[in-house]
């Protein structure tokens, strides 16, 4: 059996599966229950001044039959009092020595980040994740996002927090940038043993088309939340595996944002995450959906010939180019199995309105008594898009195939360096 052990900047738990900092990480029973699951670690609901929420606090992105494809929420911090949590950190921590317990920080003065990490390291946390990134109700506060926008600002606050903190200091980014890495290296020059990413991404869920209000609803208004769920994960891939191959960063990373399943943490981890931390998923479904990550990445891990999590970390990350060193020259061609496809056209339909019209009517085809029209594809047409394969809703049926066509592997940078030294050496004589 493969070890599932994982070790992010010095925060080991029993396996990579972290409940991430929000509503499931609220109380001490909560994450007893969690841990009871399965769940390797869970980071504490964040600790500051406690706050009054409001309410409602939760918005919903529905795509056709899909519920909550996309999440939304204007909840802050705690709103427990903070010796309320403390003593439930302790009596987590008592009775499952072994489960990795971090507690989320965000306050504003050099003096509240002491007071608040030592009573959190006294009351047996792990580790700490400071809170850059929280996009609504604390920003405006000068916390949150407010910091984690402002590489100088996280890499002082961080400095402070790496000072006095006897544990390993993870700082959680804000997607909120354009740019990534500067906040990622701040975080690295402020003495960060890790960084955790991504937070919720400032957002509008939707709007009461009948009372004309934002959703969520208070009072008749409403205001931008943090997006986050399933839909979120491309963004929160891109950003790890942009911090991952930064030559100048080189710490861990806890990956966070729309991990569904055990194939969902696993993509992570083959981008750098050493850690995965779930939220949306636990709201949705509860605790037990780690069972399933559990045994799903056990089997992907002996399948695949992997012993430890460190032997997947960030292997896909040399894969990840910038897009002038992709091959121009590779070409694929889509290819229809007749015996798979069920003549419903959306491949023609989206080629022809939507793609290079390389898609048209084919012939008949038997099957249990009926006949059905398999697609041709026009090879000579065909740019091997893959929109067609995507809204197939057969698995299997169309493929993507590498075409021989002769010419030699060239990239785009290859050819603007090549004009480079021609003009160089036009320019000489």
């Amino acid at each position: 059996m493969p070890n599932l052990q994982a070790n992010t900047g010095g925060i080991i738990s029993p396996n990579p599966f972290w409940l991430a900092s929000a509503p499931p990480t609220n109380s001490g029973p909560q994450i007893m229950r969690a841990f009871d699951a399965g769940w390797g670690g869970a980071v504490w609901k964040t600790l500051g001044v406690p706050i009054q929420n409001v309410s409602s606090r939760f918005g919903g992105l529905n795509v056709g039959t899909k519920r909550a494809v996309g999440f939304n929420n204007i909840e802050l911090i705690t709103d427990r009092p903070l010796e309320s949590n403390f003593k439930e950190i302790y009596e987590v921590k008592k009775r499952y020595p072994k489960h990795a317990v971090i507690v989320s920080l965000m306050v504003e003065t050099e003096q509240e980040w002491k007071e608040i990490i030592k009573r959190s390291i006294d009351a047996g946390a792990d580790g700490l994740e400071l809170n850059f990134g929280c996009p609504h109700g604390m920003c405006e506060r000068g916390m949150g996002s407010a910091v984690g926008q402002e590489p100088k600002v996280n890499e002082r606050i961080t400095s402070w927090a790496v000072h006095y903190s006897t544990v390993p200091v993870l700082v959680k980014l804000t997607p909120n940038v354009s740019d990534i890495r500067p906040h990622g290296l701040a975080a690295k020059r402020g003495g960060a043993h890790g960084v955790s990413l991504i937070n919720t991404i400032k957002s509008i869920i939707g709007v009461d088309i009948d009372r004309f209000i934002p959703e969520p609803r208070v009072a008749g208004l409403s205001t931008n939340g943090g997006y986050c769920g399933a839909a979120v994960k491309p963004i929160a891939l891109h950003m790890c595996a942009s911090l991952a191959r930064e030559r100048d960063f080189g710490i861990p990373i806890s990956g966070i944002g729309g991990v569904s399943n055990w194939r969902d943490a696993v993509e992570f981890i083959l981008l750098g995450s050493s850690s995965v931390q779930v939220c949306t998923e636990v709201m949705l479904r509860g605790y037990r959906v780690v069972e399933d990550m559990i045994e799903g990445l056990t089997e992907y891990m002996t399948t695949h010939g992997f012993e430890t999590i460190d032997q997947m970390v960030g292997k896909a990350v040399p894969q990840y180019s910038e897009w002038g060193d992709l091959d121009m020259n590779y070409e694929t061609v889509a290819k229809i199995d007749a015996d798979k496809c069920i003549g419903c056209h959306l491949c023609l339909v989206a080629c022809d309105d939507g793609a290079h019209q390389c898609i048209h009517p084919g012939e008949n085809v038997m099957k249990n008594g009926m006949a059905v029209n398999v697609p041709k594809i026009d090879e000579s047409e065909c740019v091997g898009c893959n929109l067609c394969q995507i809204v197939c809703p057969v698995e299997g049926c169309i493929d993507m195939v590498a075409v021989a066509n002769g010419h030699k592997p060239a990239t785009w940078n290859q050819h603007v360096s090549e004009g480079a030294k021609l003009r160089h050496k036009k320019g000489s004589h």
